[in-house]
């Protein structure tokens, strides 16, 4: 196996974690001074705290590049990963499901020594930000889930597919080329990975999530629709659900400063 592409996409400090076959890429930034989301204090540490830790999990067939705008605008430490088999890191030699994920992210913030973390997941991302807080919770602070899948009532791949194609077609072109890159990274097993998250049941544990929670979606969004990120919210004990006016799936990805902005008021009351 060659050695992993370790170039910061955050202008963080980038390393690698391995555990048996599956290896993560993880980029440190931030430092506790970031910029300021809109009118609202930066999404994370109030004044003469420590600074906050942000995880951030990109969506199927994605990397930690999507969140170059919105880990700028929290305010804290942020730790962007490439899950195994997306973004820079490797493939391993069967692609992880949700709980492996949730496994191997935890056993990194183990080994970094790092706090309670907020974690920030987007599309699938949110389906191992669930795993991880009801397997690991000592491991996290909060949650937030922008965008999550897999809708119950669409458990199907093609119809997934068709959703993800109505969404594309109303998103910035260049939102689209950053996805295509992602996805032509993520290898020969796309179909198998596909196949994992929309198996993926975390409707089951949602109700399992002990802290605060922040559902995400935006309001032009037909992967997720409005019935079922309410169904989300109202299944998570300490949730609350925001909607982005005119955005779709991407929701953070395309303008982040929204989707900020509705983080920090969140953490300012949690």
């Amino acid at each position: 196996m060659s050695a992993p592409d370790l170039t910061p996409a955050l202008g963080g400090t980038v390393t690698a974690f391995s555990v048996g076959s599956a290896t993560l890429i993880a980029e440190r930034a931030g430092s506790g001074s970031g910029e300021r989301a809109g009118s609202a204090e930066g999404a994370g540490s109030a004044e003469g705290a420590e600074p906050a830790v942000f995880l951030l999990l990109h969506g199927l067939g994605m990397g930690r590049s999507v969140f170059v705008e919105l880990a700028r605008r929290l305010d804290g430490v942020v730790v962007a990963v490439d899950l195994p088999g997306f973004g820079a890191a490797p493939e391993p030699d069967v692609p992880l499901t949700m709980p492996e994920h949730a496994d191997l992210v935890a056993a990194y913030l183990s080994a970094e020594g790092l706090p309670a973390v907020t974690v920030v997941g987007h599309s699938m991302g949110s389906q191992v930000a669930t795993e991880l807080a009801v397997r690991h919770p000592d491991r996290v602070r909060a949650v937030v889930l922008a965008a999550p899948t897999v809708d119950a009532g669409a458990r199907r791949v093609a119809l997934q597919a068709l959703r993800f194609l109505h969404d594309t077609a109303s998103i910035d072109p260049r939102v689209v080329l950053r996805g295509v890159r992602e996805y032509l990274r993520a290898g020969p097993q796309l179909v198998r990975k596909i196949r994992a998250t929309v198996a993926h049941r975390p409707e089951e544990l949602y109700p399992r999530i002990a802290v605060p929670a922040l559902v995400l979606r935006g309001t032009r969004d037909p992967v997720c629709p409005s019935v079922w990120t309410r169904a989300v919210a109202e299944a998570i004990p300490q949730a609350e659900l925001a909607e982005i006016p005119g955005c779709g799936h991407e929701t953070m990805i395309r303008d982040a400063a929204p989707a900020a902005a509705r983080i920090a008021d969140f953490l300012s009351r949690t």
